[in-house]
């Protein structure tokens, strides 16, 4: 493939490359109490007084659960090759077993219906964070039982709707969940305990090989793999104090996910740090890495931030940092992330699932919505990505997050990460400049 770089020439990504946009079920369904859903733990979550900003829920969120046919419109109008979206378990098991809520599935098979209609290749997360209440009384991902339970449910998506589905994601960003949800405690189920937090990523990362392992078994073609956030972890300063912080924080960050998903063992250095007493390391049982590392078809790389690490073992700050105070503005992060995945783990393909920020937008008196930050954002993120393929990585596709503004878990509905600005009062959908832009730049190939 020929592709031009510099400044001199456009940046033209491969003639098939998926230009896509991201979302997940509770951020923008709604309609929490209908057709049969169960509670979430996000639901109590953040119906619990203190735990978001406003006190905000999803139970209405953007109402992609009526407005769906409209969003798809939208994405068709956008040229959106493909459509990364999750399944909310609860909605398709209310309490987390048993046989498949119908109209659950059936919602899923018209946004299905939908995407093919429209010549949109859809990408289903298994997975973004919405366990079952159910079984989180039950122990939650500190039980083994919850990573059978989600092969259960797996199963049953793929038997239901295997058929219109090429690629699926198993457990959008394992570690958000370790870090958010059982060390600092911002996000479902709100626990601060560290030695919980890294027996949960155990389970994780099983729940996820158990669901490949069911793929396969039901003989179906669609392709398979699981959702990363990956931060790059880059020494502060040159001493060789702050390397060995950064290489430790990484194996927390980065290789207790890759290397386990696709060499089949966890970093000996992690390892070593949780000690011998950990729930981690009593929890592994022989076998567990071969079921974790089971093959699979691509590897989904979500990028927003990079770290770095002092000698001490703390963070710097480097870069100015969107809205989100967590994330600091680092494009060349992007190209760090996928060049070290193809040279550290070989040439999997990869789809980059989610990259984006929050911006101040605002609805202007002649309703446009103008997010100049944004698109100086992706542009320079893409060209990193760009940049990244000429460098022999195998990228397949992009995912901006997000196609519209949501429910942004602990923040509420303060931080806009949308492509689309939705006025909540009336979900009215309004596309912002970088929705135009991005709308130029699939028609062009680039930019």
């Amino acid at each position: 493939m020929s592709m031009s770089t510099g400044p001199a020439g456009p940046l033209r990504f491969p003639r098939d490359f998926g230009w896509g946009a991201a979302t997940s079920a509770y951020q923008i369904e709604g309609a929490a109490k209908e057709d049969g859903r169960g509670e979430s733990v996000w639901d109590t979550f953040s119906r619990t007084p203190g735990r978001t900003r406003n006190g905000d829920t999803g139970d209405v969120a953007v109402d992609h659960y009526h407005r769906y046919a409209d969003d798809l419109d939208l994405m068709r109008d956008l040229g959106l090759r493909s459509y990364r979206f999750s399944i909310s378990w609860p909605r398709i098991q209310p309490d987390g077993t048993g046989a498949p809520n119908q109209r659950g599935l059936d919602f899923y098979r018209r946004l299905l219906d939908g995407l093919h209609e429209r010549g949109i290749a859809p990408m289903a997360t298994l997975y973004h964070w919405d366990l079952p209440q159910a079984l989180q009384d039950a122990g939650g991902w500190e039980s083994r039982d919850t990573a059978h339970r989600f092969a259960d449910y797996a199963d049953a998506l793929f038997h239901a709707l295997g058929d219109r589905v090429p690629v699926w994601l198993t457990i959008n960003e394992p570690k958000t969940v370790v870090q958010n949800g059982y060390l600092t405690g911002h996000h479902a189920p709100g626990r601060q305990d560290p030695d919980a937090a890294y027996l949960v990523a155990h389970h994780l990362q099983l729940a996820h090989g158990l669901a490949v392992h069911a793929l396969r078994a039901t003989g179906g073609t669609g392709r398979i793999g699981p959702a990363f956030n990956l931060h790059p972890c880059y020494p502060a300063d040159d001493s060789p104090e702050a390397a060995a912080a950064a290489r430790l924080l990484d194996g927390y960050e980065n290789r207790l996910y890759l290397d386990s998903a696709l060499r089949g063992s966890y970093p000996q250095d992690v390892l070593a740090d949780l000690g011998p007493q950990s729930r981690m390391v009593g929890g592994i049982r022989d076998g567990d890495l071969a079921v974790i590392s089971a093959p699979v078809d691509l590897l989904a790389v979500q990028y927003y931030t990079p770290i770095y690490v002092s000698a001490d073992g703390g963070t710097e700050r480097r870069w100015p940092t969107s809205e989100a105070e967590w994330q600091q503005i680092y494009p060349d992060g992007m190209y760090d992330t996928l060049t070290r995945v193809t040279r550290d783990y070989g040439p999997i393909p990869l789809t980059v699932t989610e990259n984006g920020l929050p911006t101040p937008d605002t609805l202007a008196a002649d309703g446009t919505v103008d997010d100049p930050g944004r698109i100086s954002f992706l542009r320079d993120h893409l060209a990193a990505a760009h940049q990244a393929i000429a460098a022999g990585v195998p990228l397949e596709s992009f995912h901006v997050w997000s196609l519209l503004d949501n429910f942004e878990w602990d923040q509420g509905y303060d931080q806009r990460w949308g492509l689309i600005y939705v006025d909540y009062p009336t979900q009215r959908r309004v596309l912002k400049r970088s929705a135009h832009w991005y709308r130029s730049v699939i028609a062009d190939g680039g930019f």
